[in-house]
């Protein structure tokens, strides 16, 4: 397992380094780190497909000032090597996010003293003036020291830790399995809660029963339903352009009959 937990460092090195030193955010979300996990680790399917559910589960989830109640990337990466390595189904990996990246986060909480001890060197780097030497150490830091506890979790948790999860759920009976792929399925419900939660509106909320209709009572898939959906909000983005280029039109041809008439008294 060595070599897989290797890997499975080249994908979190991969994901760290765009977000550290090309400022990508979103290129560490679940959607993207658990495709690349499973590129790496050679089954893109199932990087894919838990991406989407994972994303799906940590989308409503927000840091509040200092407080992360949960590292998404982390947990995405080692949720899906665990389910990648150990053979069992998406549903149990999904259950295994949660709680590995509460635990992840938490470890990262603790190391943020550490990182604020390292406060004066770069005060005194910076007072330095040299640029060059400064952005090198900043790339370095990003890359080995921020998330140095995450990192040594990471390789740990798939080199000695996939063969002991893979006795400990062949060993579980088969109402746990359901329950864990139950709890599944419910975390990527309440995600989803949450997200309505912040974007909820009395305009557009309609669509949300619009959907659900389309899926329970027509029977249609996710892609035709996104489909449907993409074009109606093309088609609601033109309109509110269209209404706003005559709003800006009336605005300007009211603003140039003002001053016609204050030019003829």
């Amino acid at each position: 397992m060595i070599q897989s937990a290797l890997l499975v460092m080249l994908a979190w090195l991969i994901v760290n380094g765009v977000d550290r030193v090309m400022s990508w955010q979103t290129f560490a979300r679940p959607i993207v780190t658990a495709a690349i996990t499973g590129l790496v680790l050679g089954d893109l399917t199932t990087g894919v497909v838990m991406g989407a559910s994972l994303e799906a589960i940590f989308m409503g989830i927000s840091a509040i000032g200092g407080s992360v109640p949960a590292d998404a990337c982390s947990a995405s990466i080692i949720a899906v090597a665990m389910t990648i390595l150990t053979g069992v189904d998406t549903e149990t990996g999904l259950a295994l996010a949660m709680p590995i990246g509460t635990l992840i986060a938490t470890v990262g909480e603790m190391y943020k003293p550490v990182l604020a001890s390292l406060a004066p060197y770069w005060e005194h780097l910076a007072g330095t003036g040299n640029m060059k030497s400064f952005r090198i150490q900043t790339i370095l830091c990003g890359l080995f020291v921020d998330r140095l506890p995450q990192t040594i979790i990471l390789f740990l948790a798939v080199a000695f830790g996939v063969e002991g999860l893979q006795s400990v759920i062949g060993n579980l009976p088969a109402w746990v399995m359901s329950g864990l792929s139950a709890a599944s399925g419910m975390m990527t419900g309440v995600g989803f809660a949450i997200l309505t939660s912040m974007i909820w509106d009395k305009e557009i909320g309609g669509f949300f029963f619009v959907g659900f209709v389309l899926s329970k009572y027509l029977g249609l898939g996710q892609l035709p339903i996104a489909i449907i959906m993409a074009v109606v909000a093309i088609m609601y983005f033109y309109n509110d352009k269209k209404l706003l280029d005559a709003k800006t039109a009336n605005a300007a041809a009211a603003s140039a009959n003002g001053n016609n008439e204050e030019d003829f008294f």
